[in-house]
């Protein structure tokens, strides 16, 4: 049997330390990023209650009840434009930091890793905002009455928004996740077929959890497409599986 590289045999302090360093990285990113979005808050403002603006009746306007909290919102909306925007650099500290430890056949994915986990992240992120965020505001505003309006702390929606991007974001991750699993034989193709009906039952409990609303409604808009996803991550199970197949016979 083949042995790991000899990086993966490094004492636990240098595992340690090579870890360190790689947070840093992120954690420099990040702040660059962070001092970048801040600059340009007033934009990020305007393209985060954009879906919510559209919606809502003529004279409406959101509010915020404490006097720092619109100072701490701004924060907030430049920390998560900045970890949107320095994903792929954060993706690319993940893979250097586990890449030690792979087959010098298997490091030739990190561009793949990168390059696809950005995109679908990306997707998901794009999808929730143009396709699934306008269509739930716009049913859950319609209760509102001549007697009953709304009136929206934006730390509230802001909090409501985030978890649904980032919800939709991480379950577009599922076909890289579900490839680099087949890969290593963790999982199969037939597998995922013959268990395609609990594989559902599981998605609607995921979105259930994920989704911060507790209504039907913004669980169907994540769960469908993770049911789209699901089959094309059995698709990719089925290259892996070729792929693999592939270089066994090569070498033997």
């Amino acid at each position: 049997m083949a042995e790991r590289p000899e990086e993966e045999k490094q004492p636990l302090t240098a595992h340690l330390a090579e870890l360190r360093q790689r947070l840093i990285n992120c954690l420099v990113a990040i702040g660059v990023g962070f001092l970048a979005c801040y600059y340009l808050k007033e934009e990020l403002f305007k393209i985060i209650t954009r879906p919510l603006a559209q919606v809502l009746p003529k004279d409406s306007h959101m509010i915020f009840t404490g006097l720092p909290e619109a100072f701490f919102i701004y924060m907030k909306i430049a920390f998560f434009a900045s970890l949107f925007l320095t994903s792929p650099y954060t993706l690319y500290q993940v893979w250097r930091f586990i890449s030690p430890g792979l087959y010098p056949s298997e490091k030739r994915y990190v561009v793949p890793f990168v390059v696809s986990s950005t995109l679908l992240f990306v997707g998901g992120v794009l999808f929730c905002y143009f396709l699934a965020l306008p269509p739930a505001f716009a049913f859950f505003i319609e209760f509102s009455t001549d007697f009953l309006r709304p009136m929206i702390s934006f730390r509230e929606y802001l909090s409501f928004s985030l978890k649904m991007l980032l919800a939709f974001g991480l379950c577009f991750e599922l076909p890289v996740f579900i490839f680099f699993m087949a890969k290593i034989g963790i999982v199969s193709s037939r597998g995922l077929v013959k268990q395609r009906r609990y594989a559902i039952l599981v998605i609607f409990i995921v979105a259930a959890v994920l989704t911060p609303s507790p209504d039907a409604f913004s669980q169907i808009l994540l769960a469908v497409p993770l049911m789209v996803l699901y089959e094309i991550s059995v698709l990719l199970a089925r290259f892996a599986e070729r792929k693999k197949e592939g270089a066994s016979e090569v070498g033997s």
